[in-house]
């Protein structure tokens, strides 16, 4: 039994079947939903991580070899594990191209927000972020996500202007799950400079998808959220 074979069978000692079940809809795992298939075990995300600290030890490969389970929680905790690994220091570059390398089983939007402004973020910061742009451009959900999520990492540091780029690149994305994602990232660059946030938006708020709107300006004042919700800021 393989490291990953072992640290699975830990998982599914520590499942619960309501949970579980719970998990199931709320992640939309029906047929034709976004989470289409998708397996649970009913572990809570603070479980998981304390079990990662426990694993945080593990070869990369066998991290890997845990990221291609077929159950959610078991990627959750190899994400978990290789974004630890990642913040110790070690095997850096070998980590992003090895998250890179397996977007397809980062296929849930909470698998994508623990990870990837950790490790994708973190990992262009001080190099050329290009790899933004392709990822933005992906026809896969996941990947675009991963795109606005990893410059969580820059708006961190203040920097700003990835995250209004890949915003623009996404404005007009059909999933629902970017609008989200996408006016969340611009809500966190306008709690740090409002005035960037209403520059960005002012150009393009009367054609954003209402979601994507309604979440960039949440944290605004009530007047002038309504002014935006009604087309007059």
């Amino acid at each position: 039994m393989t490291t990953a074979e072992k640290i699975e069978k830990r998982l599914k000692a520590l499942g619960n079947k309501t949970a579980a079940e719970h998990a199931r809809r709320f992640f939309k795992t029906d047929p034709g939903q976004y989470g289409e298939g998708d397996l649970f075990l009913g572990i809570t995300a603070p479980v998981l991580r304390t079990v990662a600290k426990e694993h945080r030890d593990i070869s990369l490969d066998d991290a890997v070899e845990l990221l291609q389970s077929p159950l959610h929680e078991a990627r959750m905790l190899a994400l978990f594990i290789m974004v630890l690994q990642y913040k110790r220091g070690e095997n850096q570059p070998a980590i992003y191209r090895a998250y890179l390398a397996n977007t397809h089983q980062i296929n849930n939007w909470d698998l994508v927000d623990c990870s990837a402004a950790q490790i994708v973020g973190a990992q262009l910061f001080a190099r050329d972020r290009k790899p933004l742009t392709r990822l933005a451009k992906s026809k896969i959900l996941w990947e675009r996500r991963i795109a606005i999520i990893a410059t969580f990492y820059f708006i961190r540091r203040n920097q700003f202007d990835d995250t209004l780029a890949i915003a623009g690149l996404l404005l007009n994305d059909k999933e629902d799950l970017m609008h989200k994602a996408v006016g969340w990232m611009l809500r966190e660059v306008g709690k740090r400079d409002l005035k960037v946030e209403e520059d960005f938006l002012l150009p393009h708020y009367k054609q954003m998808p209402r979601t994507l709107l309604r979440y960039a300006i949440e944290r605004f004042s009530e007047p002038k959220r309504l002014a935006y919700l009604k087309g007059w800021a």
